[in-house]
């Protein structure tokens, strides 16, 4: 807000019917009452208001209002509601209700106390002021109403919701489509058949008559607040119902929903490691627009067996938690055919190492503050294209508010509770009227899901983890994550048919060495590994040794290792090794020389251009990995080594993307903290009281050698005399104030002065002061 915009609003306030009496109320306030409303209606401290006047004229500005009336209740719209109808709110003739007339209006919906508990909550934000005896709303308040005026304080003969949906599937399509238009763009449309003599067959009249509309005059229907409410798919309320609404819950043991959460996280941190992997493999080309295609989607779904919904919804999570990146991947991808891929970042490997609770936690807090709705993937935009998964249509600026929301209603009920999306919807849409549309029944259902895949919530209810995450300890989240995960297996199970069962999740190390040795086959609560030739031969080019491999089965196998296991380690390291491949650009070499002429007679030593340079050494111009690659592929077994002949870890690492920090950070509104406030409203006082204030003799100070002369006399007087001046000052940011302040001691260049309201000390800069005037 401009210092133009204020003064306006000042002149306005002065001016207008409600200015000098509110500005009145506001000076009677207690500071701690000041305090408050500041922080429920933190515009009204931006600029800091130079007097009551101008705040009374901010208190009644619309679009604060507006803001100040979305935490409101249903219950507080019809406190407002009522004050309209008696003529609380109407300007120069408004006429102040005292509270036992609306104690008496509503007395057969809800208690008097509660009456008071509302208008309390309406005081607080200045939306109501006045005495108990002389009640009075601020104009825009009427406006905040989410219903037609009379929907409240009216007792219409609306139709249930069951009633509505019968009598909508038996509309015909050109009636659906007058109600869905009138739902989309406002209840209220003109038309001529809305006039009496219209032929019933009509159908505006048809729709008349079964209350799908209500008449309003001869060429105006309005569309009921219910209907329109089921056209849109929004929990249906009744603007009539002033108590909460009282969902029925169903109860869960807290260990049982802790741990079908825990089954949960199981499977979302193995396929979030699936889809990096993936990508790591084989970068994702961007879209134009920026996010991930539907063909390479599918593509990572047929390489990771994820379904298409849920994969959308992970590589969101991944990349909200920047594990997850567009960009140019090192190594860059071959052929490369466009500019960004989406590819892990440098973080994954970090991300990876660390243990699955605390990888849980990264997951769960990026999706928790991330301002996109991926339920969203899929659904058609204005132009009827699909939204595609990481795009920037999926941007909402209230996903995270709606996101917390609904977690935080549902983690109001007791552990273990479940509570359908259906009553949480309206439970919802009663607290927070004005936004009842975003608490449709497909987003609460959707969210919810998206909860329950991330282990947040389970059978319906908040887990023990998800309730710590909601009050900000993630080290708490992750103690109560760790407890519900099984504890880590050190030990597999060999099977005769060379497969190894994991019994559970294994420890980091030991799942390391087995997936180094063996090849998932199928996963889930028990992983099953299968060995072959290529998995050992994986292991030995990573260095490990036959009688390594022995050692880990006989001491991890809970079952006896069978013969056939040993026998294909032994096969393949007596194989492995013999022929040595290392960089000249390329060499190859064996003690054999046998082997090594088998190899010069075979095709693969023309693709490679193989040459002899000794009996048991060759040499080609083909990097290392496309040697290995090419000799493997022809059936031999070669070992990749260094210049110092020890055997290399080749295997493929995955291209990576340097983390970035993140490029748009969440906007957080940061409020002032109540000493910064209390801080506001004294200023406020002294303003207050400076505008207030009797000015005696005065001296202006226009810059001259005479007028700071006058300046310094006078200030200087007041301090020997210790009375009080009414000072114009104009700070370094060039915001002209006033106050009332007792000099003690003027001289260096500025001036010593007692705040009478605070009973600080205050330093001027002398030069700054616009004009001194002693107080009478």
């Amino acid at each position: 807000m401009t210092d133009t915009a204020t003064s306006a609003g000042t002149g306005d306030a002065a001016t207008g019917p409600a200015g000098p009496a509110l500005a009145e109320w506001l000076a009677a306030r207690s500071d701690p009452d000041l305090v408050t409303l500041l922080e429920l209606r933190p515009d009204l401290a931006v600029p800091l208001p130079a007097s009551m006047a101008i705040l009374a004229a901010r208190i009644e500005q619309r679009a604060s209002v507006l803001r100040a009336t979305d935490e409101l209740d249903t219950l507080d719209f019809a406190v407002v509601e009522t004050l309209v109808v008696q003529g609380a709110a109407d300007g120069r003739r408004a006429e102040p209700v005292p509270v036992t007339r609306l104690r008496k209006l509503l007395r057969d919906r809800v208690p008097a106390a509660t009456v008071d508990a509302s208008l309390a909550k309406l005081r607080a934000r200045a939306i109501v002021w006045g005495p108990n005896t002389a009640l009075r709303l601020t104009t825009a308040a009427q406006e905040a109403l989410p219903w037609p005026l009379g929907s409240t304080t009216e007792l219409p003969d609306a139709l249930a919701e069951p009633e509505i949906v019968s009598a909508l599937a038996d509309s015909t399509p050109q009636e659906r489509g007058l109600l869905e238009k009138l739902a989309s763009t406002g209840p209220r449309g003109r038309t001529r058949d809305a006039a009496p003599g219209t032929p019933e067959d009509r159908p505006v009249q048809r729709l008349l008559a079964r209350r799908l509309l209500n008449w309003i005059d001869e060429e105006t229907v309005e569309l009921p607040v219910s209907v329109g409410q089921v056209l849109r798919g929004e929990p249906v309320t009744d603007p009539q119902t002033l108590t909460p609404p009282r969902p029925e819950p169903i109860k869960h043991s807290p260990t049982d929903v802790n741990a079908a959460a825990a089954g949960e996280v199981g499977e979302l941190l193995r396929h979030g490691a699936s889809i990096l992997d993936a990508l790591g493999q084989n970068p994702a080309p961007a879209l134009r627009s920026g996010g991930l295609g539907v063909r390479e989607l599918r593509r990572v779904v047929k390489q990771t067996g994820i379904d298409e919904a849920r994969l959308g919804l992970l590589a969101e999570i991944l990349a909200a938690a920047r594990l997850l990146d567009k960009g140019t991947p090192e190594p860059p991808p071959d052929p490369d055919s466009t500019d960004d891929y989406w590819a892990p970042t440098t973080s994954t490997d970090a991300w990876l190492s660390v243990v699955p609770p605390r990888r849980w936690v990264v997951l769960a807090q990026a999706w928790l503050e991330l301002d996109r709705f991926p339920w969203m993937i899929g659904l058609r935009d204005a132009n009827d294209k699909p939204l595609a998964a990481l795009s920037a249509e999926l941007r909402n600026v209230h996903a995270v508010r709606d996101r917390h929301t609904i977690l935080r209603a549902l983690a109001e009920y007791p552990s273990g509770t479940e509570v359908s999306a259906a009553d949480l919807g309206r439970v919802l849409a009663w607290r927070q009227p004005r936004w009842r549309r975003h608490y449709r029944l497909e987003a609460v259902e959707r969210m919810l899901a998206e909860a329950q895949a991330l282990g947040l919530v389970a059978r319906g209810a908040v887990t023990s983890a998800g309730r710590a995450l909601l009050h900000g300890s993630p080290e708490d989240a992750e103690s109560e994550m760790s407890s519900a995960l099984p504890d880590p297996v050190d030990h597999v199970l060999v099977q005769a048919d060379l497969t190894v069962i994991a019994p559970g999740p294994l420890t980091p190390e030991l799942q390391d060495r087995v997936s180094l040795v063996a090849d998932v086959e199928s996963a889930g609560a028990a992983t099953v590994y299968r060995i072959s030739d290529t998995s050992v031969r994986r292991a030995l080019d990573a260095g490990a040794t036959a009688a390594e491999l022995h050692h880990l089965f006989t001491t991890h196998s809970r079952t006896p290792v069978p013969q056939s296991l040993t026998y294909l380690i032994d096969d393949v390291a007596r194989r492995h090794g013999r022929l040595r491949a290392g960089m000249a650009q390329s060499f190859v070499r064996s003690e054999d020389p046998a082997l090594l002429a088998e190899v010069l007679a075979a095709p693969v030593a023309g693709e490679l251009a193989l040459r002899a340079v000794a009996p048991t050494v060759a040499i080609s111009q083909a990097p290392l990995g496309e040697v290995l690659a090419h000799l493997r592929a022809a059936g031999f077994s070669p070992a990749g080594e260094d210049s110092s002949g020890v055997i290399v870890d080749l295997r493929p690492r995955g291209a990576r993307i340097t983390a970035r920090q993140q490029q748009r950070p969440n906007w957080r509104p940061n409020p002032p903290s109540t000493e910064q406030l209390q801080s506001l409203v004294a200023e406020l006082r002294a303003s207050e009281r400076a505008a207030h204030a009797r000015p005696g003799q005065a001296v202006r100070s226009d810059g001259s050698r005479t007028s700071t002369a006058a300046t310094l006399n006078l200030l200087q007087l007041a301090a020997r005399t210790r009375r009080p001046v009414h000072i114009g000052y104009v700070d370094a940011s060039g915001v002209a104030s006033q106050r009332v302040v007792e000099p003690l001691k003027v001289g260096g260049g500025q001036l010593d002065a007692l705040d009478p309201v605070t009973g600080a000390v205050r330093h001027f800069t002398l030069h700054r002061i616009a004009s001194v005037a002693l107080v009478e």
